[in-house]
């Protein structure tokens, strides 16, 4: 029959009741062609019950009752059956069909109604007519629904990975050959289209997101598959190229380099250099993420050379034939297909999600054969240029379209193509589990059907020999972030599935060959002698072949690592030839045309790549020996080279076991030349950076400490060098660490003393006290480095220095020169009248008490210098009380006599600072009273009070503070409620 329909129960469970639900399935040449279930449910899979019903059908056919289409039953009845039949379906579902059955009657009745202009009645039961179309059901609403609900969430929620299904379920149905692939592929694109989000990045000008982006990628390539259906009637293809193109020409479009016009046209297009790029990238036409299908609707498959590739394992030629220029087969006879090789690609695809695996395989194989006849051709063109290019030691020569991160993804299709003949499926396994945690596939050699000799090779090996190929291919870095980005990814996605390959013995030998080939293949290869400056880079590609081959053959697994070190677009200059590119300094991202966006992580790679080296050539003085100058030639970020050092002193210094001195002395190699690198630039990493090298040169031993000692100035500050590098050496740790003998510990500490006063003469602001503490236990160095600091003290030092150091002197217990130092500290301090917090002021009372306990003579010497630097009232008072309380000289300095009686403020010294004090307070008292307000007045008596207690230690003060009172009296007149005040307190 052509309808099916049935009761499918669902058992109750724990929470649910047990239901029925009635499922009714149309069906038309083997395929379901609608479907209705009580469910309700609404997604584009159909729902369970369906599922079961058609199963049920499927597995128990003679369960189900056949029964003619309802229509010839009805034939069969007469007058009086058809009524009771009519009222018998009414009364059964008199709710529902009732007023459809009225409308029907009243209809029918009705002479000139459209029922009766028909002949005849439909039949859901009977077939459809043979012209109809006949296609899966598929619910239409429900994809758009579910497209747009996905693109709302913006990637969010995992709707990203549902998109990404929904593409997984329109290859599947290519791969099936269902017409719906391409209708349901129309409607999410649709959906796509009409994005709102599209407009909005355009308005704004910036790039799509990059999850997003990758689905418009997928979306693009899906596209390309379907144009290339190998077996598509000519008004499908038009009908596609028809929608292809307006899609196309919406303005919202995505453009296929992934950015909406140039990226950043103002800095590129400004540099003159850039004038001839500017202009072809405005004549450049637009190409969007459709463009790829639309030309892709200009192939076809009639050629007959190619489709006798597809058609046949044997087809092969005995002579080596060409048909006008082009070559059809190489010398073995195998036949080649020299198209483009993306496009060629891209038909591979195309069988291949077409469901014509065999075919794919076919002309996977001849693309192959093609690429390694170019590839021959290419080393022969070299072999004959190699001397001059080498002069030259650049080269024009580049691919400016490269295959690896090219948006139909060539190589990654020809692997895919090539590895899936050769998977060892096991039983019950599904693609991916519902954790995402798939395990790698299993692969297996599966010779190559081929009508030459046997080749002995497998499928599998071609599968890494062209991974290998692409990868290797030199080619230029593409304009704009998106383009670059996608090198990365791609690149990173090529590995991680050469990762799932075992290598056995046969898969060593193709790696070795190809490597070699690489190696060999001049500029055609990113691994060849020369590049050109604009080269992608090879970093992390070489990473992956390093520790493929490091277990084969070591020698080319350090040769091949080596030569991709280098990432010539940092090397300060651009070759004379190339006009193009101004010229710019190592490391700053260059402002170049195009610019390189992934700059960054491509440095990072291939510090990995060194990290890598120097791991494995641990204990080898030779291999790490080169591993380094690569380093130092290649690396021009001062933080990677820190890591690199850090990575390597992390080898060598293996919790568990004793250190690797040969990966040591690298990493402290590696550390100072950090150390130069950064000796004169900002980094804020600096103090980091310093500490560690010390901790290294530690682990190194004595004879790396006195190195760094002894050349500290082309290493360190003079700050750095002494109050962290000679600090750290000097330490009870360091010396312990070590177990230093007399001897050795006597020369550490010769070279850090000369070390310090090195530093105090060519910075004695900031290493004078550092070099005072350096030299402490050796007398003569410490009074050189005391020289140092007095000859400094005059010009180069602030009193707040001088001040440290002379606190310093005293607490070593050499008071004069503490003295000495405060009396020059002194000159440079200048203390306002209404400085009355400032944190020197701590440092002057000091001054003033250690001149005090010295004698009389010190006090006399300090005090003129008080008086000239001090303005502020009240620090004077503060001084001069507290020179009046004891009597001077306690300190008993051997060989002095003290008369052991207090000062007198009448004489000499302390009468000068008495005066001074007395009219700082005259001054301050005037200065306040220019603009005091009433809510100072209080504050302000007080003063006076204080004032009045400094006036009375004068023999004549009583008479000196009226007399002052008075003129403030008169002066201050107006100021009536103040001077009010003032009378209340003082009369």
């Amino acid at each position: 029959g052509f309808h099916l329909s049935g009761t499918v129960t669902e058992p109750a469970t724990a929470t649910e009741p047990e239901v029925t639900y009635k499922v009714a399935i149309s069906f038309d040449r083997c395929k379901i062609t609608s479907v209705t279930c009580g469910c309700g449910n609404k997604d584009i899979f159909y729902c369970a019950h369906v599922v079961a019903l058609s199963l049920y059908r499927i597995r128990k056919p003679d369960q189900v009752k056949l029964r003619l289409p309802i229509s010839e039953t009805l034939f069969q009845m007469n007058r009086d059956q058809l009524q009771k039949f009519v009222q018998y379906l009414i009364t059964a579902h008199h709710t529902e069909v009732l007023p459809t059955a009225q409308k029907l009657a009243d209809e029918i009745l009705s002479s000139n109604s459209e029922i009766n202009q028909v002949h005849g009645a439909p039949d859901p039961t009977a077939g459809a007519s043979i012209d109809d179309e006949n296609c899966w059901h598929l619910d239409e609403e429900q994809v758009r629904e579910q497209v747009k609900l996905f693109l709302s969430q913006g990637g969010y929620y995992g709707s990203g990975k549902q998109l990404n299904s929904m593409f997984a379920k329109v290859r599947e149905m290519l791969r099936m050959r269902d017409s719906n692939g391409a209708r349901m592929l129309t409607l999410i694109t649709e959906q796509f289209m009409a994005d709102p989000r599209l407009s909005l990045w355009r308005q704004q000008g910036t790039g799509i997101t990059e999850k997003c982006r990758q689905l418009w990628d997928e979306l693009g390539a899906l596209w390309v598959c379907v144009v290339l259906n190998p077996h598509c009637k000519l008004e499908e293809k038009s009908c596609w190229l028809r929608q292809l193109r307006k899609w196309g020409e919406m303005d919202v479009c995505p453009l296929e380099d992934g950015n909406y016009g140039n990226e950043l046209p103002n800095i590129t297009n400004a540099l003159t250099q850039s004038s001839s790029h500017s202009q072809d990238s405005l004549a450049r036409p637009r190409r969007t993420v459709f463009t790829r299908a639309i030309e892709g609707c200009d192939l076809h498959w009639q050629d007959s050379h190619l489709q006798r590739i597809i058609s046949s394992d044997f087809y092969v030629s005995h002579s080596y034939q060409r048909e006008g220029e082009s070559l059809l087969f190489n010398s073995q006879g195998q036949p080649l297909w020299l198209e483009h090789v993306p496009t060629a690609c891209a038909r591979v695809d195309a069988l291949r999600s077409h469901g014509y695996p065999r075919e794919a395989l076919r002309l996977t194989v001849a693309i192959i054969n093609t690429l390694r006849l170019q590839q021959q051709r290419q080393l022969e063109i070299y072999k004959h240029q190699k001397k001059e290019l080498l002069q030259r030691g650049a080269t024009t020569i580049t691919n400016l379209e490269g295959w690896v991160g090219h948006p139909l993804n060539p190589i990654g299709c020809l692997f895919l193509t090539l590895t899936e003949a050769c998977r060892l499926e096991e039983e019950n396994c599904l693609e991916i589990s519902d954790a995402g945690d798939s395990k790698p596939p299993v692969y297996q050699h599966v010779p190559i059907v081929t009508g030459s000799q046997d080749s002995g090779e497998s499928y599998l090996s071609l599968a890494l020999e062209v991974a290998l190929m692409g990868m290797g291919q030199q080619r230029v870095m593409p304009e704009g972030l998106y383009a670059q980005d996608k090198v990365c990814r791609n690149e990173e996605q090529i590995i991680g599935r050469l990762q799932d390959l075992e290598l056995d013995p046969v898969l060593v030998q193709t790696l070795r060959k190809q490597c070699i080939l690489l190696l060999e293949g001049g500029p055609f290869s990113g691994l060849g002698e020369v590049i050109h400056r604009e080269s992608v880079p090879m970093h992390t590609f070489a990473k992956y072949l390093f520790s493929a081959l490091l277990p084969h053959d070591a020698d080319l697994a350090y040769k091949l690592a080596l030569r991709a070190m280098r990432l010539p677009v940092l090397e300060t200059t651009a070759p004379s030839g190339d006009v193009t590119h101004p010229h710019h300094l190592v490391s700053v991202v260059p402002s170049r045309y195009p610019r390189w966006f992934t700059l960054g992580h491509l440095e990072s790679q291939q510090c990995e790549l060194a990290s890598t080296m120097l791991t494995a050539a641990k204990g080898d003085m030779l291999r790490l020996r080169t591993v380094l100058e690569a380093i130092q030639k290649n690396i021009h970020s001062s933080s990677l080279i820190f890591k690199l050092a850090q990575d390597a002193f992390k080898i060598a210094t293996p919790a568990d076991s004793n250190s690797d001195t040969t990966l040591l002395n690298v990493a402290l190699e590696l550390g100072l030349q950090v150390m130069r690198m950064t000796l004169s630039t900002l980094n804020w990493r600096r103090r980091e950076m310093v500490r560690w090298l010390v901790t290294c040169a530690t682990e190194v031993g004595v004879r790396a400490l006195v190195s760094i000692l002894q050349s500290w100035y082309s290493l360190f500050t003079p700050t750095e060098a002494t109050s962290i590098v000679a600090a750290t050496v000097m330490s009870h740790n360091t010396i312990l660490r070590l177990s230093l003998d007399y001897p050795q510990r006597e020369e550490l500490a010769s070279c850090a003393r000369t070390l310090a006063l090195q530093c105090a003469m060519k910075d004695p602001q900031n290493c004078a006290l550092s070099a005072l503490t350096l030299c402490e236990k050796d007398h003569i160095a410490f009074e050189t480095a005391y020289q140092i600091v007095i000859d400094a003290a005059s010009t180069g030092m602030t009193y707040t220095q001088l001040f440290t150091i002379a606190r310093y002197m005293e607490h070593r217990g050499y008071p004069l020169r503490a003295f000495k130092l405060a009396s020059l500290a002194m000159t440079h301090l200048n203390l306002a009248y209404n400085q009355d917090t400032h944190p020197a002021i701590n440092d002057v009372l000091w001054a003033c008490a250690l001149s005090h306990s010295l004698g009389k003579n010190e006090l006399a010497a300090i005090i003129p210098l008080v008086v000239k630097s001090v303005h502020c009232a009240t620090v004077l008072s503060d001084i001069l009380r507290r020179c009046t309380m004891t009597a001077p000289g306690l300190a008993g300095i051997p060989g002095r006599r003290n008369s052991g009686k207090l000062m007198s403020t009448d004489k000499a010294p302390l009468r000068q600072l008495l005066d001074a004090t007395i009219s700082a307070y005259i001054n301050t008292t005037h200065s306040r009273l220019t603009h005091i307000s009433p809510r100072h007045y209080g504050e302000f008596i007080e003063f006076l009070s204080k004032a009045r207690e400094t006036f009375l230690l004068a023999q004549d003060g009583h008479i000196q503070f009226a007399q002052f009172i008075d003129n403030l009296k008169q002066i201050y007149k107006g100021k009536k409620k103040l001077m009010l005040l003032v009378r209340e307190r003082f009369g």
